[in-house]
């Protein structure tokens, strides 16, 4: 059973933290509380948690404020995702361990999500496509990482289909391109895939 800390902290990062429209934004400690049911106390405690992962800054007499991702940050993520996903790509496709039939069903999800109302899990399923690549390496601490990220990225993921009207269809198209290269065991192809899939999404969040 969930501390009343724990399912604040899971709401938090899962569902506030991921919501572009949060952005810039101060958090009201009593609203969060009276919406999951607990006290302000537990409330406190996963602030203090998010803030130590620089998700959140707590600003004196005001509360937490939600930064909206800079141009750092968001360069910093892709950088990082990039690295990851790519030694996943090399790894997977050099041992014969590419997790295609599983990746292949997240993309079935991804286009049976596709309009703007359901925009949270379609990104949210975006990052269950590469963390399944991630997570067939084997590699608990990497993938530990890369989970870490998820917030972030669910929130950048969000914000770019918000700003491009069309980029859910490109983010599918990209999907399958990655997805072909690795069926096809050509770890060289499949990183390029990714790379071209990373930089599309930066290249949209910092044009604005």
């Amino acid at each position: 059973m969930q501390s009343g800390r724990e399912k604040a902290y899971a709401y938090l990062k899962e569902s506030v933290l991921t919501d572009p429209e949060m952005q810039d934004r101060f958090l009201s400690e009593q609203e969060i509380a009276d919406r999951i049911g607990v006290s302000r106390t537990p409330i406190r405690e996963a602030l203090l948690l998010l803030a130590a992962e620089d998700l959140v800054r707590l600003v004196p007499k005001r509360g937490a404020h939600i930064a909206p991702l800079s141009g750092r940050e968001i360069s910093e993520l892709m950088e990082m995702r990039a690295l990851i996903e790519r030694f996943a790509a090399e790894r997977t496709t050099r041992e014969g361990t590419a997790p295609v039939t599983e990746m292949a069903a997240v993309l079935a999800e991804q286009h049976a999500l596709r309009g703007a109302d359901s925009a949270r899990e379609f990104i949210a399923a975006d990052h269950r496509f590469h963390a399944t690549l991630v997570a067939a390496v084997g590699n608990t601490l990497m993938s530990r990482q890369y989970d870490a990220l998820r917030s972030r990225q669910i929130r950048a993921g969000v914000t770019a289909l918000y700003r491009a009207g069309n980029r859910q269809d490109e983010v599918l198209a990209e999907h399958q391109e990655i997805l072909d290269h690795l069926s096809a065991g050509d770890g060289a192809a499949a990183c390029a895939a990714i790379d071209s899939h990373l930089q599309a999404t930066q290249r949209i969040l910092l044009a604005a």
